[in-house]
C-alpha cells in the first residue's frame, strides 16, 4: 500500500501534480494531509518527509520526495503516465522540466487557491511573458503535435505539471487564446480535478499569505 503525504489542498500545487498521476493510474493509495504554516507542522511533517516538504509518497521502506521524482516513479509502475512515442515523451518531459522549475513570476503573483474565483493580480510585462509562454506550450502540443484533449492525446504527467497553473488562471481569470481556454476547461471538468476542488472547499486552514492579493 503506497501512503501519500499531501499538504493544503487548496494551496499545494506540488501536492497536486502526484496525486492526480496516482488517480490516473488506479493506483490504491492512502492519502495523509498535514496543513501547512500553522503551530507544529514540521513536527508532523518530519517522520515522513526527510525534506521538511511536501509531497512524500512512502512504499513499506521506500521514501520518495519532490513531486516530478514521484509522478517519475508512479511512471515506472504504470507507463502509460509518459507519452509511449520517444519523441512525444522527451517533448513531454522538457515542458514539465520547465514547470518544474521555472515560472516564478506566476507562483509568486498567483498563489494557488482553489477556493477562490474572481480574482485579479496586476498582470506586469514579464508576468504575462510567462502566461504567453504556458500558451505556446499548450498551443504546440495541442495544435501542432496531438489532437488533444490532453496535451498529447492522453493523460500525462506533463498535464499533472500544468494542473496547478490551470487553477491559478482560474482564480485570477486569466485570459487565454481559444486553444488553451478549451483545454483549460477540459482539465477543469476532469472528475479527479473536480474531486480535489471539493475536497479543497472543505478545508478549514487558511495560509494567509495565499490570500494576499498583490
Amino acid at each position: 500500500m503506497y501512503k501519500l503525504i499531501l499538504g493544503n489542498k487548496n494551496y499545494s500545487s506540488w501536492s497536486l501534480r502526484p496525486w492526480l498521476v496516482m488517480k490516473k493510474a488506479k493506483i490504491e493509495f492512502e492519502e495523509l494531509v498535514i496543513p501547512l504554516y500553522v503551530d507544529g507542522y514540521q513536527q508532523a511533517l518530519a517522520p515522513y518527509s526527510p525534506s521538511g516538504k511536501v509531497p512524500v509518497l512512502i512504499s513499506d521502506a521506500l521514501t520518495i520526495w519532490d513531486s516530478l521524482a514521484i509522478c517519475e516513479y508512479i511512471a515506472e509502475v504504470s507507463p502509460l503516465m509518459w507519452p509511449q512515442d520517444s519523441q512525444s515523451r522527451a517533448l513531454a518531459r522538457s515542458i514539465s522540466h520547465e514547470m518544474h522549475s521555472g515560472f516564478s513570476l506566476i507562483r509568486e503573483n498567483m498563489p494557488m487557491n482553489c477556493r477562490a474565483v474572481g480574482r485579479h493580480v496586476s498582470i506586469t510585462a514579464p508576468i504575462q511573458q510567462e502566461i504567453d509562454r504556458i500558451q505556446s506550450i499548450w498551443q504546440n502540443c495541442l495544435e501542432e503535435n496531438h489532437p488533444g484533449p490532453w496535451l498529447f492525446g492522453d493523460f500525462s504527467i506533463a498535464d499533472a505539471m500544468y494542473a496547478p497553473i490551470v487553477s491559478r488562471f482560474n482564480t485570477y481569470g486569466v485570459e487565454l487564446n481559444q486553444t488553451c481556454s478549451k483545454y483549460m476547461q477540459h482539465v477543469l471538468n476532469d472528475k479527479h480535478m473536480k474531486q480535489w476542488f471539493s475536497a479543497a472547499a472543505e478545508e478549514l486552514h487558511v495560509i494567509e499569505l495565499s490570500e494576499v492579493v498583490k
